[in-house]
């Protein structure tokens, strides 16, 4: 048994909060949303899931210092505030415990992984790992079967993952490819943007099959650049995960896209799904690599287009389609 401090408690922390609960540990719980401590900490459970039944094994806290005495960390926050959840970490202390990833981006401005900011942060020697995969909330609440890779470049790392999160229905697999892991849980939710998109506009399963397939090329180019292995997009994290987003109404970022092809605006979508788009965030970090790596890549551009220089929706749609069928595929 082990005793993990988890950092964060939106739909996707809490189902994992309570995964790792559910299989025997010892969960300190830290957030911002003081709300939901306090719910929780009242035996209420959580304010936003209350249909999920929460395990006797968490705990919570508002003491960050107290989550950093546990045996191993876990973060789940949103990809905006990641740098600022390790800079806290940093001050009080610093990093000495074994650190998972689960939240899924590129941080704005410098271009950086999840994964590269962490070890800015903290150095590339700490024990660092993330877990990624096809993994929609609301499924793995359910108890739906699914799976996850757990990556590491160190196997310790990799199988402490295994311990934490597998379970009969949720199946946790080992990678050392931590870069292209962790790229392909923040480019898929970019392309499930276009594949919501084109549900929207009212095309159908030909038309999201073309996004998914040319979607996964532009990951594949991405994490060439990165120095990851372009291979792990055809694992779970990536094509995986980029089927079960660029499909489900689950998916917010398939929704938000959706919602934008129906001729909502940016933010009227944004308030009508009520949580954090985790792709509107990365579009912008993956154009500008795009830009710095010299690299076509027409759906990320597209989206970027219309959700940060106001193009209209339509126009950049046929745009992009037209620039993926004369780019190169390598």
């Amino acid at each position: 048994m082990k005793r993990v401090g988890f950092l964060g408690s939106g739909a996707w922390g809490i189902t994992l909060a309570n995964l790792i609960a559910q299989n025997g540990h010892k969960v300190l719980l830290w957030s911002i949303e003081e709300d939901v401590l306090a719910s929780i900490k009242k035996g209420r459970g959580h304010p936003k899931f209350p249909h999920l039944n929460l395990s006797p094994n968490i705990s919570v806290s508002s003491e960050l210092k107290e989550i950093l005495e546990q045996d191993v960390l876990v973060e789940c926050v949103t990809a905006s505030g990641f740098r600022s959840v390790c800079e806290k970490i940093q001050e009080s202390g610093g990093l000495k415990k074994p650190f998972i990833i689960t939240s899924k981006g590129i941080e704005q401005g410098s271009g950086l992984l999840l994964v590269e900011v962490a070890y800015s942060i903290f150095g590339k020697s700490q024990e660092i790992g993330c877990l990624s995969g096809p993994t929609l909330a609301k499924e793995v609440m359910e108890s739906h079967p699914t799976g996850a890779i757990s990556a590491s470049p160190s196997p310790v790392v990799q199988e402490l993952g295994v311990l934490l999160f597998d379970s009969p229905n949720f199946r946790v697999f080992k990678d050392k490819d931590i870069l292209g892991v962790a790229l392909g849980g923040a480019i898929k939710n970019v392309i499930a943007i276009a594949c919501g998109l084109s549900e929207g506009l009212g095309y159908g399963f030909n038309t999201r099959a073309l996004l998914i397939t040319k979607g996964l090329e532009e990951m594949g180019k991405l994490a060439k650049a990165k120095g990851a292995n372009p291979t792990t997009s055809f694992g779970l994290a990536g094509i995986g995960d980029l089927i079960v987003t660029g499909v489900s109404n689950l998916s917010r970022n398939y929704t938000f896209g959706h919602l934008l092809g129906k001729g909502h605006s940016k933010e009227s979508a944004k308030k009508e799904i009520g949580a954090v788009v985790e792709g509107e965030y990365t579009s912008l970090s993956a154009h500008n690599l795009a830009k710095d790596y010299n690299l076509e890549l027409p759906i990320i551009n597209g989206i970027y287009d219309i959700l940060y220089n106001n193009e209209p929706v339509k126009t950049a749609f046929t745009k992009l389609l037209l620039e993926e069928a004369n780019c190169t595929a390598t």
